[in-house]
């Protein structure tokens, strides 16, 4: 696939802004639509200086078929602004004739899920090197990457294995648009069987993940003193030993023993499943205060943290790898195959990443001045 870059004049004012990457994610799916509608929101382009990186050409086929679409009678859908792609400014990562005519939309496939990976794999190069503070990812298609030959869980393991972390994990933020109280969700486990996930938790992965948080919410957030809920593994977490014996073998003493290593931290758990999230929900809706909900929660395994926090917030969720020496975040949502190039996606949780990665880059860069002139020690 060849590269080449079109650069958009920088605005005035937007010289100093975090630069961020932006990949289209699998090229037939609603990434493109949803990078087109998030980047022709003024306040998202104020906050940041966006290179998109993946096919320029699709992203003009894409735009011309929105804009076609927006002119034709439609009383059921509210029309979109959309961003001229030749106002962007793009890293062209054009595939070659044979993969462009069997990227279908709508359709995920060996072409698709190369091209989405080459694109993935460019933007971290070129973050490495010093271009990007950050990226932000379109969704893929890990049956499209499978497909193309490339044997990854997810992107998260593509960029900790490009980044050479071993320490890494998925927090998911999301902010309530009725109170502004943020949601922070981090996953023990991500893209495994459920089989695998009483065999896979030990207490060394979780101090290895709560040091992961800890740090994000320190760092990132500037919450010295955060209060954390850890989730129980079992129905009840365990009912004592009646319904599982992971809490009662392991966990619970797991817990106490942070609780006295990690004084200046608020450690609650093993909280039952099934209730661990009343309070947050309250919280994001109002009918409660946020100061009685905590300030991140521990899910052991990917449905325990996900379904609750796609209830609440499923067009809003920021999918946040932590533990990366760069920013990465991504909309909490799929490719959606089945609604691509229809121009009925929404682009708020695309909006909401690239906020999220310029407040986080903007963080950052307040952290090393400071450590720089020795304020932080």
């Amino acid at each position: 696939m060849e590269q080449s870059y079109k650069t958009a004049p920088v605005k005035s004012g937007q010289q100093n802004l975090p630069r961020l990457a932006l990949t289209l994610g699998d090229p037939a799916g609603i990434g493109p639509e949803v990078v087109l509608k998030a980047l022709a929101d003024p306040v998202v382009t104020q906050q940041c200086q966006v290179t998109v990186v993946g096919s320029q050409l699709i992203l003009q086929e894409t735009y011309a078929k929105l804009v076609k679409q927006q002119h034709e009678p439609c009383p059921d859908e509210l029309s979109s602004p959309l961003a001229d792609p030749a106002r962007l400014s793009i890293l062209d990562i054009e595939p070659d004739s044979v993969q462009l005519r069997q990227i279908k939309t709508g359709m995920g496939n060996a072409a698709s899920g190369a091209a989405s990976f080459a694109y993935l794999e460019t933007a971290i190069v070129k973050t490495q090197a010093g271009e990007f503070q950050g990226i932000v990812t379109g969704p893929i298609a890990k049956s499209a990457w499978k497909a193309a030959g490339h044997n990854y869980p997810g992107q998260t393991e593509l960029l900790a294995q490009h980044s050479n972390v071993e320490r890494f994990g998925m927090l998911f933020v999301a902010q309530s648009p009725y109170n502004g109280f943020v949601l922070r969700t981090l996953l023990a486990t991500t893209h495994i069987p459920l089989r695998q996930v009483a065999d896979t938790l030990t207490p060394q992965l979780l101090t290895t993940k709560l040091d992961l948080l800890v740090e994000c919410l320190q760092q990132d957030f500037g919450l010295a003193s955060p209060r954390i809920a850890i989730a129980g593994l079992n129905p009840h977490s365990g009912e004592q030993g009646q319904l599982g014996h992971e809490e009662q073998e392991w966990l619970i003493p797991w817990i106490e023993q942070e609780r006295q290593a990690r004084p200046h931290l608020q450690l609650d758990g093993p909280i039952p499943p099934d209730t661990m999230w009343i309070r947050p929900a309250q919280a994001w809706y109002g009918r409660t205060s946020r100061i009685q909900a905590h300030d991140a929660y521990l899910a052991l395994y990917h449905d325990q943290g996900l379904i609750p926090v796609k209830q609440l917030a499923f067009d809003r969720a920021v999918n946040t790898s932590i533990g990366l020496p760069f920013i990465r975040t991504s909309p909490d949502h799929g490719t959606a195959f089945d609604i691509a190039g229809q121009g009925i996606a929404d682009a708020t949780s695309m909006k909401a990443a690239l906020k999220l990665a310029s407040e986080l880059a903007q963080q950052r860069s307040v952290q090393e001045k400071l450590f720089s002139v020795g304020t932080i020690n």
